[in-house]
């Protein structure tokens, strides 16, 4: 019993060739199923809201910069400015896209 059961079909796989595991999840299932089920990993929401945060930051501060220059009248926009503004936008449209799976 060393390998986690990933799915319900890895599961039946291992039911059909464990009889030990079969006649444990007859007496208590809920117990012998959480002790072979795989537990995704928690995630960390702080980590994600860091990230959106200093992509937020990056996107004001670039739109300020834009704002700035063209307040001075600069006629021509540094490439690195529109650069980081365009990344930051999409980094943080994937990060609050949702994800497929759910």
């Amino acid at each position: 019993m060393s390998t986690r059961i990933r799915s319900v079909s890895e599961l039946a796989d291992r039911v059909a060739r464990d009889p030990q595991l079969a006649a444990d999840i007859r007496e208590n299932p809920e117990a012998a199923i959480a002790r072979v089920a795989d537990r995704p990993l928690e995630t960390d929401n702080w980590i994600y809201r860091i990230v959106v945060i200093a992509l937020g930051l990056a996107l004001l501060g670039s739109l300020v910069g834009l704002i700035a220059l063209s307040w001075n009248g600069d006629k021509t926009i540094p490439d690195g400015l529109v650069a980081i503004g365009s990344a930051a936008v999409g980094a943080l449209a994937g990060l609050l896209a949702p994800s497929p799976r759910q």
